[in-house]
C-alpha cells in the first residue's frame, strides 16, 4: 500500500488545518513533527445509510443515556486521546479547541448518570463534516455517538460525512470507501453548502 503521507511540519495552526481539509488532507500529531495525510481512498459515512445492528438498536431503545452537542468538546478530545498510543497531542488539542471556539469544530457527547461515556468530534466546512476520532467508556457508546451525529448532520442538510480510513468497525456501521477523485468532487460540492450544525 502506498503511503498517504504528503508532508511534515513542526507546528499546527487553525488556518493551515482548514486549508488542508479543503484540499482533502488532514494532520496527525503524536510525534516530534506533525504529519500531513492525503489517502488515495477515503472513507465516508453516507448520511442516509447508517447501519444500526440488532444489538445497537436494543441499546438505543433502552434510552439509558443522554445525547448532547458541543457541551464538552475538550473532554471528548481528551477521551479520544486516552489510549496507549495517540496522535492527539497538545498541539492538536490546542488547535482543535480553537476551531471549536470559532464554531468550526463540533462534538457529540453521550452521558450516563452525569458521566461522559462516549463521544465523537470533528471539523465542519460548509456542508462537509470531517470526523476525527471517537471513544467510549461503556460498550456501544461510541456507536451511539456516531449514530446521533449522523442523524444531526442529515437533519441539518450536510452533504458529506467523512471518516478518514475505512475500518471493519466503521464498515459495519455503513461506511464505504471512495477513490480520491470522487471524494474531491463530493468535498467541493459539500463545501459550497451553508449548513448549520
Amino acid at each position: 500500500m502506498e503511503s498517504d503521507l504528503i508532508g511534515v511540519s513542526r507546528d499546527l495552526d487553525v488556518r493551515t488545518v482548514l486549508e488542508a481539509y479543503a484540499r482533502g488532507c488532514f494532520p496527525m500529531g503524536g510525534r516530534r513533527v506533525i504529519t500531513w495525510h492525503c489517502p488515495r481512498t477515503r472513507a465516508i459515512l453516507p448520511l442516509d445509510r447508517f447501519h444500526v445492528s440488532h444489538s445497537l438498536a436494543r441499546t438505543i431503545r433502552r434510552k439509558g443515556f443522554k445525547i448532547t452537542y458541543d457541551t464538552a468538546f475538550r473532554q471528548v478530545m481528551l477521551g479520544c486521546a486516552d489510549r496507549d498510543e495517540t496522535w492527539i497531542d497538545q498541539r492538536v488539542l490546542r488547535v482543535y479547541t480553537e476551531l471549536h471556539k470559532s464554531g468550526q469544530a463540533h462534538s457529540c457527547e453521550v452521558w450516563i448518570d452525569g458521566a461522559l461515556v462516549g463521544g465523537v468530534y470533528g471539523v465542519q466546512i460548509g456542508g462537509a463534516f470531517f470526523a476525527e476520532s471517537m471513544f467510549h467508556r461503556v460498550t456501544d457508546m461510541s456507536k451511539v455517538a456516531l449514530w446521533a451525529l449522523t442523524g444531526r448532520l442529515r437533519e441539518s442538510g450536510f452533504g458529506l460525512f467523512e471518516v478518514q480510513y475505512l475500518t471493519p468497525h466503521l464498515e459495519s456501521l455503513g461506511a464505504v470507501e471512495v477513490h480520491l477523485a470522487d471524494y474531491e468532487e463530493l468535498l467541493a460540492s459539500a463545501m459550497r453548502q451553508l449548513s448549520q450544525f
